[in-house]
């Protein structure tokens, strides 16, 4: 597809065409280099060359007087700030999240480690295969881990965002 791309006529020198992969077509290359290259003049008429990009175009500079060309202001502490108040609401409301997930992911904990049994959950029916069973102890295994993981990275966000 060749859509918006830019397009423009190669310069009025012969244009070769050069084997070899990928195929060439320049007009960069002398009358000796051609020879030389294998290269064969085309006799067809002006060549077309498509670029992967437009070319850029310097942007119109902004009239002196206008807002446009002041210079661009970072914003400062004071508009940065949130209201006390309201900080305190949205450290509140994190907090009660990550309670919420803190007990989640313990339930899920408790859970996976009463299916794992020390390393001995019961074999299902599904499982008559031994390699099956092995397969699911890993993955609870990895499971517990990753459980245990997620519980430590709760516990410290929770003790970070703690009341001051």
């Amino acid at each position: 597809m060749l859509s918006g791309l830019a397009v423009q006529s190669a310069p009025g020198g012969t244009v070769y065409r050069c084997p070899g992969p990928p195929v060439l077509y320049t007009d960069a290359i002398g009358v000796q280099q051609a020879r030389e290259r294998g290269c064969r003049p085309l006799e067809a008429g002006p060549v077309t060359v498509a670029q992967d990009r437009p070319p850029r175009r310097a942007a119109a500079p902004a009239p002196a007087g206008s807002a446009a060309s002041a210079p661009a202001r970072a914003p400062t502490r004071e508009t940065e700030r949130v209201a006390p108040p309201q900080q305190r609401e949205r450290d509140n409301d994190a907090r009660s999240i990550l309670q919420a997930e803190l007990q989640r992911e313990q339930a899920r904990l408790q859970q996976l480690l009463a299916e794992y049994n020390d390393g001995q959950p019961e074999r299902q029916g599904h499982e008559r295969n031994y390699q099956r069973y092995l397969d699911r102890v890993a993955a609870l295994k990895a499971a517990i881990e990753r459980s245990s993981a997620d519980i430590a990275a709760l516990q410290r966000e929770l003790a970070r965002h703690s009341r001051p």
